[in-house]
């Protein structure tokens, strides 16, 4: 569910009223300092997106536009499951550094990006 101002879901249902697509972001602001016209970044972080009737890419496309609708000013995404499938064609850009985590207590042997799935609390 939505939360003004937090969280933004954004849904797609069949005839019968069930949801059959979604996805979502979350909002975080930064500011902005020493700017004589700006005191805020708006950054919209994509969060959970599941595409069954209609492709990822476009789905994620619907989301860039609400995002842009509702005052975002960036839209970032994490370069693992099946993202990198539409950052080219959304024309989403790397960024400047690599998103490390630390799972504590956790022991792998080695994945890769796109197979890994990562769920923030």
């Amino acid at each position: 569910m939505p939360l003004e101002g937090v969280f933004n879901t954004y849904v797609i249902t069949n005839e019968a009223g069930s949801v059959t697509d979604l996805c979502s972001f979350y909002k975080l602001p930064s500011t902005i300092m020493g700017h004589s016209e700006y005191s805020t970044l708006y950054t919209a972080y994509s969060y959970y997106n599941v595409a069954t009737t209609v492709s990822l890419e476009a789905l994620m496309y619907d989301a860039l536009i609400m995002a842009k609708q509702q005052g975002f000013d960036v839209f970032n995404a994490l370069d693992c499951m099946e993202n990198k499938g539409f950052f080219e064609n959304l024309k989403f850009v790397p960024g400047n550094g690599h998103l490390r985590y630390y799972l504590y207590n956790f022991r792998v042997k080695s994945f890769l990006a796109e197979e890994t799935g990562l769920v923030l609390l």
